[in-house]
């Protein structure tokens, strides 16, 4: 056989090779939805665990809807992140629950068919806090919210208009009327100028002053926990995608939460907030 002619034929063999072997390949997946409200919180939570996903190969977006359980429901979305109290109200009200592993136990009991929970962040909360002055908790010779149970009595509460889901009561003293003011920076000022006595706020607000203590709530909880979790739709994610998002719960802790919240509070895209964040804590080690 001829030099020429069978370099020809060995260069059609390989792309012939080539060609069966691009036909074999299965061809990528549909892009998985993480869904959110517009909330820029929600959006940024939504965005760290679709960055979870395509780092382990998923294609993965965040799809904005105005009821994220509804759209998994349907079937828009087929990932929900959330916080494990207010999803447990959401399904159970009244539900009584406080510590982590409670709530978390108890929303696993009242999950609608079809969906499941992935692991919750152990070390990542948003959970309502109160906030006090320095020289408040020097007073009480304490930072923790058993001191403010023990000073009840004449004790005024302050809240930003509208904020939802607060206790009425921390252990056995119960708040009465809150004062509400119209944004934070207010109702910080008005626990600095001692116009209340403490100030809700939250355990991974970025915009807590620094000279405020905020309570730290210690065992038993007194306040019921707000850990982050992800809802899916059951029997959709295959086993790689559903570790994708339980490495979440390992890595993530309330400081990074509020250190990403504040960036993305300066102007900083949620998405980029998060897959640098995830970059510096690459899952799956």
């Amino acid at each position: 056989m001829p030099t020429m002619f069978r370099r020809r034929l060995m260069g059609l063999v390989v792309v012939l090779l080539a060609l069966v072997a691009g036909c074999g390949a299965p061809p990528p997946g549909p892009s998985l939805a993480v869904g959110a409200t517009a909330d820029t919180e929600a959006t940024l939570l939504a965005d760290l665990y679709a960055a979870g996903l395509r780092s382990y190969g998923t294609l993965a977006h965040v799809q904005t809807v105005d009821d994220p359980l509804a759209a998994m429901d349907s079937g828009a979305v087929s990932v929900v992140p959330g916080f494990t109290g207010r999803l447990l109200q959401t399904f159970a009200p009244g539900t009584g629950a406080r510590s982590d592993s409670q709530v978390y136990q108890a929303l696993l009991g009242v999950l609608p068919e079809g969906v499941a929970a992935g692991d919750y962040t152990t070390a990542a909360e948003d959970k309502p806090a109160l906030a006090v002055t320095d020289a408040t908790a020097a007073a009480w010779g304490s930072r923790d919210l058993t001191a403010l149970v023990r000073h009840c009595a004449g004790l005024s509460v302050g809240a930003v208009a509208g904020a939802r889901g607060l206790p009425t009561a921390v252990g056995t003293c119960t708040l009465g009327r809150v004062r509400e003011f119209p944004d934070e920076a207010t109702l910080f000022a008005a626990i600095r100028s001692g116009v209340v006595t403490a100030g809700w706020t939250a355990t991974a607000d970025s915009g807590v002053p620094s000279e405020l203590v905020v309570l730290a709530d210690g065992k038993p909880a007194l306040i019921q926990a707000e850990n982050i979790v992800p809802l899916y739709r059951r029997n959709e994610l295959d086993q790689q995608q559903v570790r994708a998002i339980n490495e979440i719960a390992g890595v993530l802790d309330t400081g990074s939460l509020v250190d990403m919240r504040r960036k993305v509070a300066e102007g900083a895209d949620p998405r980029s907030v998060a897959e640098d964040w995830l970059s510096a804590h690459p899952l799956g080690r």
